[in-house]
């Protein structure tokens, strides 16, 4: 599982160097009580996808086999209970790790539990997923939204996307079921599966295009600094440039809200290039910083370093998206 605070929201510290580097340069017991349960007055109610139960069964064995394999980094073993865009952010934290100061190693290894869960269960007619919100004992100032959908024939997670605060609540039809919005359809200006696409311009040109369609959020005005900051540190002999790409895992979630609003989560992904000035390249060489070298320690020219993310937002028709909370991780530097 990727932790709220693996967030990568400063920029990767690469040096610049001709030989030597230039300073300038659980226990998951305690459930809700509002786990939603199906209306008493009809024996005919539509099933869910899966029952409460199934559910709770499901989130534990989660809790219990990601507490294994973190402790011993085992990707494979993770990949029994996760898939999907939260499976590629943990397999880079797991090749990261190395990188890392003792205590974050430390904290990683340490179990976590999901608590305070409510149980979205959408009818099983209309998905092949359900949602769970929660929070972790990681850190009980963040909210989760779990989403859990069927690879092959098993249920794993396949994200689990942080907010600070409280989630919007979600409308519940008269059985109890969660109700789920078309990911494909448009809430104003954007779908769902639009939001990866239309949000990397925060990077690519600090949100002055597509990123005008969302409002200001701590997570957009994080991604922006780092679009503003991104030749501060070798930018006077290399320059630096973001570009979208295509995330691993393309499938969107999208619930409905009390509100009449849409929750989506998504997957999203960009690249950065960083390269030398042509002055520069006959005698410089960049060397990647830590998290940069643990896939290609080479000093080099061009260092280009690809991330994978996933992120919630809120869509309405009334005023613009917002992005409530986006974690990314590098999967490979090049």
């Amino acid at each position: 599982m990727s932790r709220p605070r693996t967030r990568r929201l400063a920029l990767t510290a690469a040096v610049i160097t001709t030989g030597v580097s230039l300073t300038a340069c659980g226990d998951s017991s305690k459930d809700g009580a509002n786990t939603p349960t199906a209306s008493a007055s009809s024996t005919t109610a539509p099933k869910g996808v899966v029952t409460t139960e199934t559910a709770k069964r499901l989130v534990d064995a989660y809790e219990k086999v990601n507490n294994q394999a973190n402790k011993t980094r085992n990707a494979k073993l993770l990949s029994t209970v996760e898939s999907g865009q939260l499976h590629e952010l943990s397999k880079a934290e797991y090749k990261e790790w190395l990188s890392w100061s003792a205590k974050d190693q430390k904290e990683y290894g340490t179990a976590f539990y999901y608590r305070q869960r409510k149980y979205l269960i959408p009818p099983a007619d209309k998905a092949t997923w359900f949602a769970v919100k929660a929070t972790s004992t990681y850190d009980a100032k963040y909210q989760t939204l779990l989403i859990f959908d069927k690879v092959g024939s098993i249920y794993k997670m396949v994200f689990s996307a942080y907010t600070e605060g409280k989630l919007p609540e979600v409308s519940l039809d008269r059985d109890g079921h969660a109700t789920v919005a078309d990911a494909s359809t448009k809430v104003g200006t954007l779908a769902p599966d639009q939001l990866g696409a239309a949000y990397e311009d925060f990077f690519e040109t600090g949100g002055k295009k597509k990123g005008t369609a969302f409002a200001p959020t701590e997570s957009s005005k994080e991604s922006t600094k780092i679009y503003q900051d991104r030749n501060s540190v070798n930018g006077r002999w290399a320059d630096k440039t973001f570009f979208a790409a295509d995330p691993t895992f393309t499938k969107a979630y999208a619930l409905k809200l009390t509100s009449g609003d849409v929750l989506a989560v998504f997957p999203t992904a960009h690249t950065s290039e960083q390269i030398l000035k042509p002055a520069y390249r006959s005698s410089f060489l960049i060397t990647p910083a830590d998290e940069e070298a643990v896939y290609n320690a080479q000093r080099r020219v061009v260092v280009t370093d690809e991330f994978q993310g996933q992120a919630l937002a809120e869509l309405s028709t009334a005023k613009k998206a917002r992005v409530l909370g986006i974690r990314y991780r590098m999967v490979d530097s090049r």
